[in-house]
């Protein structure tokens, strides 16, 4: 069984659900488009507004939406869109601000340059996947899984830690120093990483003929991951840029 580290992308969840119709590549595809469009759009107008209230109605629906999507991949048709526009709200909130940090100095065009990175990291990611260059085996998925975890466990650690002793956020993987450079570069690599395992996964679900409504759940998948990869290129050009 393919064990991925996205919790949304899990094979047990293709192989536990049941529904008419089948999932297909195409179909998945044009899922993630549209929830790709809708987090744009969203995202637009969270950027123009400029409102602080914005961004935290967009972090707590999306996070909320998120945990029903997992729980119930069955209403995904419906949440997974709704996730792609709260989402959006947060993700436009967030880019001005490191927009306003980075205006005066040479990473003045760190979003688009985060767009187009993220973009960049997806195309060579499902290259890599499809000519088989990537090869996604037990050892791929125990590293990026076990990777993953540290990660996670780290930031949980580091933002809890935060409310009972200020100096958490002063930890030199959070500064622009070489230990937050180097620990920036590896978050992205794993992200990327991740990608492979999403694939593989959405392969085996179009393979085992899971329910076409699975499609919207796919697309939700492949957005979670393409929003971290986001955030962790828009992190690294922030410390990059603090250096300067």
């Amino acid at each position: 069984m393919i064990r991925t580290s996205n919790p949304t992308m899990k094979d047990k969840v293709f192989a536990s659900v049941s529904g008419t119709g089948e999932m297909t590549l195409n179909g998945t595809l044009a899922k993630t488009g549209i929830l790709l469009l809708l987090l744009t759009a969203t995202s637009v107008y969270g950027w123009m507004a400029q409102n602080i209230g914005l961004l935290w109605l967009g972090f707590i629906g999306g996070l909320v939406l998120a945990v029903v999507t997992a729980f119930k991949p069955q209403w995904s048709p419906v949440t997974a869109p709704l996730y792609a526009l709260f989402e959006g709200l947060a993700i436009g909130s967030i880019s001005v601000y490191y927009a306003v940090a980075m205006a005066k100095t040479q990473y003045a065009g760190a979003v688009p340059l985060a767009i187009l990175g993220t973009l960049g990291v997806l195309g060579v990611m499902l290259l890599l996947y499809v000519t088989r260059i990537i090869k996604v085996n037990q050892t791929f998925m125990a590293v990026v899984v076990g990777a993953t975890l540290a990660i996670g466990l780290t930031y949980l650690v580091t933002i809890i830690g935060s409310m009972f002793i200020p100096g958490m956020r002063g930890l030199p993987i959070y500064q622009s120093g070489p230990i937050g450079i180097g620990f920036s570069a590896i978050v992205i690599v794993v992200a990327a990483l991740n990608l492979a395992l999403d694939f593989k996964t959405i392969e085996d679900g179009i393979r085992g003929k899971a329910p076409k409504f699975m499609e919207w759940y796919a697309g939700f998948g492949l957005l979670v991951t393409l929003v971290w990869l986001y955030l962790e290129i828009l992190r690294l050009l922030s410390k990059l840029a603090d250096r300067r």
